[in-house]
């Protein structure tokens, strides 16, 4: 994935003026998520999601903590937080997050034979864009099938 901001870390600002003593705790309680840890999503389901999120969330290269956003995702999820809208045609958010990372990955195996987390980097893009301009088909979307990466980044907001 292009990097549209070579060398900027937004986690660098962190001891400057552009964040507040607020701003801090909460990077702060959200960086200190176990990025291995997962209650909600079953085994199989976390590696798609993780593998999904690295594709559409990338991390600078060298970030000494990254952030967990798979984690942070699945916590999410545990506590059925929602952000306060949901699309009319999508199922409820925790069944549409289960139903959409088992239809990336059935995506995944009907194109290349391999789960998505076993996908080159390459490979996992495409499939994303593919999935961004509604051009999966799979019978396992169900009502999902206008899932966006879009959609998903939004409820993974730092």
């Amino acid at each position: 994935m292009r990097d549209l901001y070579p060398g900027y870390d937004v986690l660098s600002k962190r001891g400057t003026p552009s964040w507040n003593e607020q701003t801090r705790r909460v990077i702060d309680r959200r960086l200190a998520i176990d990025p291995d840890a997962h209650r909600f999503f079953t085994d199989e389901e976390w590696t798609t999601l993780r593998a999904l999120c690295e594709c559409v969330i990338p991390q600078p290269a060298g970030r000494a903590r990254p952030v967990p956003v798979a984690a942070m995702v699945d916590q999410k999820m545990v506590k059925n937080e929602r952000d306060g809208y949901r699309h009319a045609e999508l199922p409820p958010m925790q069944q549409a997050w289960r139903r959409a990372l088992v239809a990336i990955d059935a995506e995944a195996r009907a194109g290349h034979a391999r789960p998505f987390h076993e996908l080159a980097a390459t490979q996992q893009r495409e499939l994303v864009d593919d999935m961004q301009r509604g051009m999966l088909h799979n019978g396992a979307w169900g009502t999902c099938r206008r899932a966006s990466s879009s959609n998903i980044a939004s409820s993974t907001t730092l």
